[in-house]
C-alpha cells in the first residue's frame, strides 16, 4: 500500500445531528468498487479489496443501526455485578516461564499526536534521555525476557499514517534478542456527510481521504494479516493489548495467570474514574452480559449520568488480556460485530465528512468467558496531551527497563493535578517554554497561563499558579522554587 503525503486536520467536537442517510449501501458499494479499479498492481489490489470489504459490512452495519435505531437502551444498562469485578489485591499467584512463553504482547499504534499538534507517531516521541514511547516498551519487553528466560513476542499494530515512523524507531533493534513483528492496520475512506459517499476519487487519492478505523480494527487485521495464525503456530496462546502511549501497561504475570486459572476467554483491566475520566468508556452490564459503553453511545439526555461517578465508577484502560484460540474461533464462526462510533470531522477545506470506527474493549460482548479486574491507576498511563507528557518526563516518575517506577520520596500516592494553557498545548511549543522539566515530586497542583517560560532547575511545591496577563510575558528564572505561590503579571510574587 503507498504511502501519502501529510495533511493536517481539525478536529472538532462530534455533531449531535445524524448524517443524512441518503445513500445506500449498495451505491456506495458501487462507488468503492469504482476505486478498487483504479488500482492496477495485483498485490496492492487484492490487500484493498480485502480492505474494501470489511469496510462495505461496517457501513451497511451502520445504515441498518440508523433506520432501525438498534442502539442499547438506556434502562437495560446498569454496573456490572461485583462477581464480573476481580480486585487487583486479590491476585496471588504468578505466571511460571511455561505460561508466559505462551504470551504475546499487542501494543496499538495506528494513532497520530493531533491533540499535541505531532505531525507523526505520537509513539516516536522522546519520554526520556533520548528514549521514545517504542523504545521504553522494546525495553520492557526485553527486560521481562531476560529476567525470565523466556521468548515473549511483541507484535505492533501501526496504520498508513504511523507506519514509517515506527519502523524508522523500530529499526535499531533489527539485530536484538527481542523478536518485533509489525502489522498495518485497515485503511477506510471517510464518508462525505452531505453524500454519505466515499471522500476519495481513488484508490492512491491524498491522505486526509483516508483514515484507520480505530483499534477495534486490531482484530480483522490480525486475521488479515496472517499474523492470527503465525502467533497460533508459533504456540502463542494469550494476547495481552494495549496502547503504545500508556507507559503503565507491563505484563503482568499475576493478571495472566488469573486469565489462565479462571479459564477466561476476555480480561478487560478497568480502573477507579476520576474528574480527569468523566467522558472515557466503562464496563456496563446489559441484559445480563458485560459490554463496553462509550460516551457516543449514550442518548444526549443521559450524558450527564455517564459521566457521574456515583452512576458509574469504573474506567476502560483498553488493557485487553485475550485467548487467542477463542478469537480464532469466535472469527472463524460467527465472527465480530463490534459497536460502531460515528465520528465528525471537519477538514481543512471546510468538508465534513464522517469516519465510522470500533473499540477493541467492545468485543468483550462475544466471549463466553469474561470480566473486568480493577488494576491500580499505576497501570494506567496515558499521554493524550502535554499535561500528561510533563508528568512522564518529570521526577515523578524514574524509568527502570522501560518500566515508569513511582518517585519513592513523594507523600502521596495520588498524582498533582496539572492544567497548562493553550499556549503549552502544542509539542514544540512546550518544549520552546521548558528549559528543563521542573521537579514537582512535591507538587499538589499547577495552573499555567499565557505567555510564560520556565529556566532551569526550578521546582514546583505544594499548589503553584503562574498567570501571565495579556501582553505580558513571565520568565521563571533558572533555579525558582516556588512553593504555595502566585505568579502574575511581571513576576509579582504573592503568598497564597
Amino acid at each position: 500500500m503507498p504511502f501519502f503525503k501529510y495533511s493536517t486536520s481539525t478536529f472538532r467536537r462530534q455533531s449531535n445531528k445524524s448524517p443524512r442517510l441518503s445513500t445506500s449501501p449498495r451505491t456506495l458499494s458501487s462507488e468503492i468498487d469504482r476505486l478498487l479499479n483504479t488500482l492496477s498492481d495485483p498485490a496492492a489490489r487484492k490487500g484493498f479489496e480485502m480492505e474494501m470489504v470489511s469496510f462495505k459490512q461496517m457501513f451497511s452495519r451502520y445504515i441498518s443501526s440508523q433506520e432501525q435505531n438498534t442502539k442499547m437502551e438506556w434502562d437495560k444498562i446498569s454496573p456490572p455485578p461485583a462477581d464480573q469485578l476481580i480486585a487487583y489485591d486479590s491476585l496471588i499467584q504468578q505466571a511460571d516461564s511455561k505460561s508466559l512463553n505462551k504470551l504475546a504482547v499487542l501494543k496499538v499504534n495506528g494513532g497520530l499526536g493531533t491533540s499535541m499538534g505531532i505531525k507523526g507517531a505520537k509513539s516516536a516521541l522522546e519520554v526520556r534521555s533520548g528514549a521514545t514511547f517504542l523504545d521504553l516498551v522494546v525495553q520492557q519487553v526485553q527486560h521481562l525476557n531476560a529476567t525470565m528466560n523466556i521468548d515473549v513476542l511483541l507484535v505492533i499494530m501501526t496504520s498508513f499514517k504511523t507506519q514509517a515512523d515506527t519502523l524508522k524507531v523500530l529499526k535499531k533493534y533489527v539485530n536484538d534478542s527481542v523478536r518485533i513483528l509489525t502489522f498495518n492496520q485497515s485503511r477506510y475512506p471517510r464518508v462525505l456527510q452531505d453524500t454519505m459517499l466515499p471522500y476519495p476519487r481513488t484508490a492512491e487519492d491524498e491522505l486526509r481521504t483516508w483514515y484507520p478505523p480505530g483499534h477495534g480494527d486490531l482484530f480483522l487485521s490480525l486475521r488479515r494479516s496472517g499474523v492470527l495464525d503465525q502467533l497460533l503456530s508459533e504456540g502463542k496462546e494469550y494476547l495481552f493489548v494495549s496502547n503504545s502511549d500508556n507507559l503503565g501497561a507491563v505484563v503482568d504475570p499475576a493478571i495472566l495467570q488469573h486469565l489462565i486459572e479462571s479459564d477466561l476467554e476476555f480480561l478487560m483491566e478497568v480502573t477507579n474514574k476520576t474528574k480527569a475520566d468523566l467522558q472515557g468508556g466503562t464496563l456496563v452490564n446489559y441484559n445480563g452480559s458485560l459490554r463496553l459503553l462509550e460516551l457516543g453511545q449514550v442518548p444526549f439526555e443521559h450524558r450527564e449520568d455517564f459521566k457521574s461517578v456515583f452512576n458509574f465508577k469504573i474506567l476502560n484502560t483498553n488493557n485487553l488480556w485475550i485467548n487467542i484460540k477463542a478469537l480464532k474461533r469466535i472469527m472463524d464462526n460467527e465472527g465480530l460485530n463490534l459497536d460502531i462510533m460515528e465520528k465528525t470531522r471537519y477538514l481543512d477545506n471546510g468538508e465534513v465528512v464522517i469516519q465510522l470506527e470500533t473499540a477493541a474493549g467492545s468485543a468483550i460482548k462475544h466471549f463466553k468467558k469474561a470480566h473486568g479486574v480493577v488494576v491500580p491507576r499505576k497501570r494506567f498511563v496515558p499521554v493524550k496531551n502535554c499535561a500528561d507528557l510533563l508528568l512522564v518526563k518529570s521526577d515523578i516518575y524514574r524509568i527502570e527497563n522501560g518500566n515508569l517506577v513511582a518517585n519513592d520520596h513523594r507523600l502521596f500516592q495520588t498524582m498533582p493535578t496539572i492544567k497548562l494553557g493553550e499556549k503549552f498545548k502544542n509539542i514544540d511549543e512546550f518544549q520552546s517554554r521548558f528549559k528543563t522539566i521542573p521537579r514537582i515530586s512535591e507538587l499538589d497542583h499547577l495552573t499555567v497561563t499565557g505567555d510564560v517560560h520556565f529556566g532551569r532547575a526550578c521546582d514546583l511545591r505544594g499548589t503553584v499558579i503562574v498567570a501571565a496577563t495579556e501582553g505580558k510575558a513571565i520568565e521563571v528564572p533558572d533555579g525558582s522554587v516556588l512553593e504555595n505561590r502566585l505568579l502574575a503579571g511581571s513576576l509579582n510574587m504573592i503568598e497564597l
